[in-house]
């Protein structure tokens, strides 16, 4: 049995939610009064839901108390899981599910690695949590990628060292966290923003399985 084990961002990766973050992000920016834009939300790629709406509130040059950023971002996971609500096994993207599986079935290790506080629930509207060994999403974490807690806990609940873990990972942040972590490092995207990791796709569907079995081997 191989002693590499596979490491899963959320969004982007298994599934692309990122286009319903920005739309929550994007309604609540407007009810304070500001605009949101597509390329704005780039910055928010990655990491954790406050250091979002700090981003998001310098766009719009609003200072606000603790108390009132608290309850924003309540605001905005509402409007949130409204959107992944009505998600379904459609919405993962390609070749993942069948990567999993050839995964599963050859007892090759896998774990989440997600800054989503709301992983667990996506997973479970996909029908895909109980195929992961392990989850470590935002409710585990205390500190956001770049730093590579996240996987660094991941590679533990596996029982795997960091060396022997393949991340793959859609945001700049996420590839400096692989690789502050010293993993394997692949990115999905473009190569202009994920030049720092070890292996670049441009989409999910060159996540093959033959990919993965050359990484194992």
């Amino acid at each position: 049995m191989t002693k590499k084990a596979f490491i899963f961002d959320l969004d982007g990766v298994i599934v692309d939610t990122a286009k319903f973050h920005y739309l929550a992000w994007k309604q609540l920016a407007n009810e304070l009064g500001f605009d949101f834009t597509e390329k704005q939300n780039e910055q928010l790629k990655g990491v954790s839901r406050i250091t979002s709406l700090e981003i998001l509130l310098k766009f719009g040059k609003i200072q606000l108390s603790n108390e009132k950023k608290s309850a924003l971002l309540k605001v905005k996971n509402k409007q949130y899981l409204g959107y992944i609500s009505k998600m379904n096994e459609n919405d993962i993207l390609p070749g993942i599910k069948s990567l999993l599986l050839f995964l599963k079935k050859n007892n090759i290790s896998f774990s989440l690695g997600s800054a989503s506080k709301n992983a667990r629930l996506i997973l479970k509207i996909l029908d895909l949590h109980d195929l992961f060994d392990a989850i470590v999403d935002g409710n585990d974490v205390s500190i956001a990628k770049p730093d590579p807690e996240v996987f660094l806990k991941a590679a533990k609940s596996l029982h795997k060292n960091p060396q022997d873990c393949i991340v793959i990972e859609d945001a700049k942040a996420g590839i400096q966290a692989a690789n502050n972590a010293g993993m394997i490092s692949i990115g999905i995207g473009k190569k202009e923003v994920l030049q720092e990791a070890d292996f670049i796709l441009e989409s999910t569907k060159e996540l093959t399985i033959d990919f993965a079995k050359k990484l194992i081997d």
